[in-house]
Parts: structure tokens; sequence; C-alpha cells
């Protein structure tokens, strides 16, 4: 029963639709229609500026977050674990019941699930991924490369967890971000300008 609840809240949680929210409430726009039509908040900057996609980025974040520390939360009862947890949510954002089912890709919940479990890979995470944007200009190749970083990281950890839900969310961000691949080959993906 507690697996249950924790799996519900889990997906719930990454299912909130931090980008249409904010695009509906604070600009009256919904986000899908524009841009890439994307949830998340690379489309979100685009779309509606730096502060509806920083507010954006840090809620998909903390998504992730929150969803691996339920079974902290539920610990008196459980030993399901935290990045299972997390994985779910990330399930969640890219598939949210509460947006049709159409969400973003799962770079910053996988991000955010990360923060909880081991704060330090999030932080070289993030470094790397702000190294390859600026050298790129790619904020899709930056997630998908960092993805591959964190994977292995996660290597030479000896966690096993850590090595296959990584590497899970890592599959999930490269295989969200297949039309980014083909117009980074084409030479039509979008560049920040920004960095």
């Amino acid at each position: 029963m507690i697996y249950a609840l924790i799996i519900l809240l889990a997906y719930l949680l990454g299912s909130i639709p931090s980008g249409l929210i904010v695009g509906k409430v604070g600009y009256g726009i919904d986000i899908r229609e524009h841009g890439s039509g994307n949830l998340g908040g690379t489309n979100t900057f685009r779309t509606l500026g730096v502060k509806a996609g920083l507010i954006v980025t840090i809620a998909d974040i903390l998504k992730g977050t929150a969803a691996a520390s339920l079974p902290v939360l539920f610990s008196f009862d459980t030993e399901f674990h935290p990045l299972l947890a997390g994985m779910i949510a990330a399930i969640g954002h890219m598939y949210p019941i509460f947006a049709g089912f159409r969400g973003g890709k799962a770079v910053a919940t996988s991000g955010g699930v990360l923060l909880f479990y081991n704060p330090i890979l999030f932080l070289t995470m993030l470094a790397v991924f702000f190294i390859i944007l600026y050298l790129s200009k790619y904020v899709s190749l930056a997630s998908m490369l960092t993805g591959v970083y964190t994977v292995i990281f996660s290597l030479f950890t000896n966690d096993i967890p850590l090595i296959i839900v990584v590497s899970a969310l890592t599959i999930f961000v490269i295989y969200r971000h297949r039309s980014n691949i083909k117009r980074i080959i084409n030479k039509t993906e979008p560049k920040i300008k920004w960095l």
C-alpha cells in the first residue's frame, strides 16, 4: 500500500506542468503552441523570457527533488528507493496526466532527483552542462552530453541503483531529444545568444 502511494505521489508530482501553469497564469499563453511546443524550461525561456524560464526550471528541478524524498518521508514503513521514486517523477514530467500526457524532456526533473540523492553529482552536472553550453550554444546538446557524463560518473561510484537509474534517465533524455538531434545534424537547431 505504501509503495503504491509513493508511486502515485511521485508520478503526480512529476506531472505538475510548471511551464503550462506559468505560461497560462502569468502570461495567458499555452507554451505548447509556441516555439518547440515543449513544456520544459528551454521552451519557456525562448517563449516567455528569462524570469519565466527560471521559475519553470527551478520548479521542475524541485519536482524531482520532492519525489525522490518521498521514500524518506515514509521510511518508517518502506525501503522504496529514492531514485526509483525520482525516475517515476521524470516519467510523470514527460507524460503528465495534468497536461494531456504532453510534457517536457525530463532534464531538470532528472537533475532534481540527483540533487536529492547525490548533491555532488548534481553540482558537477551543472558545471558540465554550462561548459558544454558555452562551447556549443546548444541547450539540447548540453543536456544530452551532461546525461552521458552522469552515467560515466555513476560507474565510478559502485552504486548499482544510481548506475541503473542514471542510465535510464539519460536514455529518456536522449530519446526525447531525437528531433533536436536531427536539427543539430542539419544545422537548424537554435543556438542560445546569452552565453
